[in-house]
């Protein structure tokens, strides 16, 4: 199996990064030319331990819901989220 690994400088703090990465408020801003909504759930916000949000868009004239949950929590060095 082949791995590709990505490499991205950021001039942040690792804290910074951490949170933007779950911020939910972020992520509907640099969706927003596609419609992508966040319906259920925790819809604004840093999504933290146990928490879900559900987001609705629509791709390609599709409608699509997708819900994903935190599951593992470890600030500021890792989270999971799981569908």
């Amino acid at each position: 199996m082949a791995t590709i690994e990505l490499v991205t400088e950021i001039k942040a703090s690792r804290e910074r990064c951490f949170d933007l990465s779950r911020d939910i408020d972020l992520h509907l801003r640099s969706m927003s030319r596609s419609g992508e909504k966040a319906v259920a759930g925790r819809v604004t916000g840093l999504l933290g331990p146990d928490e879900e949000v559900t987001w609705r868009a629509r791709h390609f004239g599709v409608v699509h819901l997708h819900r994903s949950r935190i599951t593992a929590f470890d600030r500021p060095a890792h989270f999971r989220d799981s569908t």
